[in-house]
């Protein structure tokens, strides 16, 4: 039985534009004391087929963690887009939150994100021959204060994985092999919500853009 239950996720700042950090409201239970703290961790995809361009926006280590529901706001910098593929800076990508205690995960949630290119000074989209609009091309390098972006907060994928919550991780199956979840796919209520209760059975690769579209 997991001791932490993450319950609820709240994506704040959304959309916004690129370079502005990410921020993810979690509240969690806790079910009974631990001797360790937990460890939260924001991964961005970089890029779906080169696992090296991914990037830890940000770890933390929270605790001591008190028995009962804790709430708080993780804050991960935004991505370096130098760092990015020049082709994966727009379009659809993954990020992760996941969650560890001793060093072994036991939950991950994933969202997809859609960056894409807003220039409010850019000329109107003319109309060609075949009566299709054309806009202008993008500038190169894209200007990042014009890239806009937007998590699917509505749609987070979550995966949990069995561990050991005592000193022996080779006990409770701690073998990492995911948790195989039959509800449906989280949803978010009116008030922005998420609730974790009911999880999908999605799963997905920590360099899962491919895997989560499946």
């Amino acid at each position: 039985m997991a001791l932490v239950n993450v319950v609820n996720m709240v994506v704040l700042d959304n959309p916004t534009i690129f370079s502005n950090p990410f921020q993810f409201e979690i509240t969690f239970e806790c079910l009974q004391e631990l001797d360790d703290d937990l460890e939260w961790k924001v991964l961005y995809v970089g890029s779906a087929q080169d696992a090296t361009r991914d990037q830890v926006l940000d770890e933390i280590l929270v605790g001591p963690v008190p028995v009962g529901v804790n709430k708080f706001v993780l804050q991960a910098d935004a991505p370096d887009p130098s760092k990015l593929p020049p082709e994966d800076l727009l379009g659809v990508t993954v990020v992760l939150v996941t969650c560890s205690y001793k060093e072994r995960e036991f939950v991950r949630v994933g969202y997809y994100v859609n960056n894409e290119y807003h220039d409010p000074n850019a000329p109107p989209p003319t109309i060609n021959a075949d009566g299709q609009q054309e806009h202008a091309p993008l500038p190169k390098p894209i200007p990042i204060e014009n890239i806009q972006r937007q998590i699917l907060a509505d749609k987070p994928r979550v995966t949990k994985f069995p561990i050991s919550w005592g000193e022996d991780p080779n006990t409770n199956n701690n073998d990492n092999n995911l948790i195989q979840q039959t509800q449906p796919p989280v949803q978010q209520n009116p008030s922005g919500m998420v609730s974790m209760q009911e999880e999908s059975n999605a799963s997905f690769s920590q360099h899962g853009v491919q895997a989560m579209m499946e």
